[in-house]
């Protein structure tokens, strides 16, 4: 076979695959496996199978992009190619390198990773950590992986995977919840609610795409809309009061840092 075993082909795991092949690797290359047969993909030259146990030949990287809850039952018929040296990108949240190496053996080449659902339009963020026998050449070819479908960071210290996950891993649901603030909002003051959700979307994802074009940090970003005694300077008054948006944020953060640790054991 290839290089490449994909271990699961749902929206992440599919963003990643179409983001590898826009980038240029060859669909001979990859192996996917994935059970349901509704979501496998359908690229000419791609190998798919329903089950691991269906391939013999060792792969260079095995990506894990099934559901955290099936992580166990996958890792079973796996277990052979950690054995056999293969690398192992695991983009389940919650799984530590301390899980893998109890399914896989203490000395298999682990790579955890926590991207977001932006990915599924290459504008994902990835964190990614290494277990000790992972080389540095091993690193950067999951960083490739990770970077077709956006940015990607790294850490050394695991236990900063959960504030990683409170922030970017489950941020893309705060950003739709702003949203769905504002739109609401709007409606009050009078708009149609098609009409205020309408407003809301665009001037959240145009936002997000100036901030991203934009050398500016967000902050001057934010100076760069106020003008003195003006509509967003009063509005700004509320969010940024003592009791206004910073504490909710540091308490939703907080709880969901929490409840990772908690998910992770």
């Amino acid at each position: 076979m290839g290089k490449l075993l994909l271990v699961g082909c749902g929206k992440m795991g599919g963003a990643m695959l179409d983001g590898w092949l826009q980038r240029g690797l060859k669909a001979s290359d990859v192996v996917v496996a994935e059970p349901v047969e509704a979501i496998r993909p359908k690229q000419a030259g791609l190998r798919v199978v329903s089950s691991s146990s269906e391939i013999s030949e060792t792969p260079e990287i095995v990506v894990l992009a099934v559901k955290p809850q099936s992580m166990d039952a996958t890792l079973t018929d796996l277990k052979r190619f950690a054995e056999q040296g293969s690398v192992f990108l695991s983009i389940a949240a919650g799984k530590t390198l301390g899980y893998f190496a109890g399914h896989l053996g203490k000395s298999a080449k682990v790579v955890r990773s926590m991207p977001n659902t932006p990915a599924a339009v290459r504008q994902g963020i990835s964190v990614a950590t290494a277990a000790a026998g992972v080389s540095a050449a091993e690193k950067k070819r999951c960083h490739e992986l990770l970077e077709a479908v956006g940015q990607v960071l790294w850490v050394d210290d695991e236990a900063l995977m959960d504030p990683v996950t409170a922030l970017s891993g489950s941020g893309p649901a705060y950003v739709f919840l702003l949203v769905e603030a504002m739109a609401a909002a709007g409606a009050k003051l009078g708009l149609t609610p098609d009409m205020a959700m309408q407003l809301a979307r665009a001037t959240v994802s145009g936002s997000g795409e100036l901030l991203r074009q934009s050398k500016d940090p967000a902050s001057q970003l934010r100076i760069n809309v106020t003008s003195p005694g003006g509509t967003t300077a009063e509005a700004l008054k509320i969010l940024m009061a003592t009791d206004g948006i910073q504490p909710v944020f540091d308490k939703a953060l907080a709880a969901a840092s929490r409840r990772s640790k908690e998910l992770a054991g």
